[in-house]
């Protein structure tokens, strides 16, 4: 299947994507090279075109530097591709507790493949005040997370809701971890010198 018709099905009929995707039974690495690493250029690239060239306001100064795109546009890419691992790790971790599958390679897939809504929607973070959008559409991932975990996981239908709730409040922590680190390094004006 190619990535335009994967991203359209997810999108709009995740139910019965969500079987296909279990049958294909694809490596992590074929989903990281052939969706996830060219999916999270788009929130890359518009957050490059949205601080580096466009830019924002601020108390009526506006700021735009092509440095500060870089590294939003690191950081963005970053982000994306480590929380596709980082989620993929703490589901496979966490399977065994909830009935589920072991299976990093299934829970990658679901990550990879649920994140698309947020993928796509960073094509807002070019125009700083769309931003919002971006972050709606985050939420349209965690229902397709949600919704991925009973036929990619083999998640009985009474553990789902507990297992998703453990598993994002275990991801919230990483991430709030994760971004400070990265914006210590990437957004301190020792970091990088553009």
């Amino acid at each position: 299947m190619n990535i335009i018709d994967r991203v359209k099905n997810v999108l709009i009929s995740p139910k019965t994507e969500w079987p296909v995707i279990d049958g294909e039974n694809t490596s992590h690495v074929k989903v990281l090279t052939t969706y996830v690493a060219l999916l999270a250029l788009i929130p890359a690239i518009a957050s490059f075109i949205g601080y580096g060239i466009i830019g924002y306001n601020v108390l009526g100064f506006h700021f735009a530097s092509i440095g500060l795109g870089i590294r939003h546009a690191i950081i963005q890419y970053i982000t994306m591709v480590g929380g596709v691992y980082l989620t993929a790790l703490v589901i496979d971790l966490l399977a065994a507790n909830f009935g589920s599958q072991k299976n990093f390679d299934k829970a990658f897939s679901l990550v990879a493949y649920a994140y698309t809504p947020a993928f796509v929607g960073g094509i807002f973070y070019f125009y700083h005040p769309l931003g919002i959008l971006a972050s709606l559409a985050s939420i349209y991932s965690l229902y397709l997370l949600y919704i991925g975990l009973a036929p990619m996981m083999k998640t009985p239908s009474e553990k789902q809701t507990s297992y998703f709730v453990v598993s994002l409040l275990v991801m919230l922590a990483a991430f709030f971890v994760l971004s400070l680190v990265l914006g210590a390094v990437l957004l301190s004006s020792t970091a990088f010198s553009f």
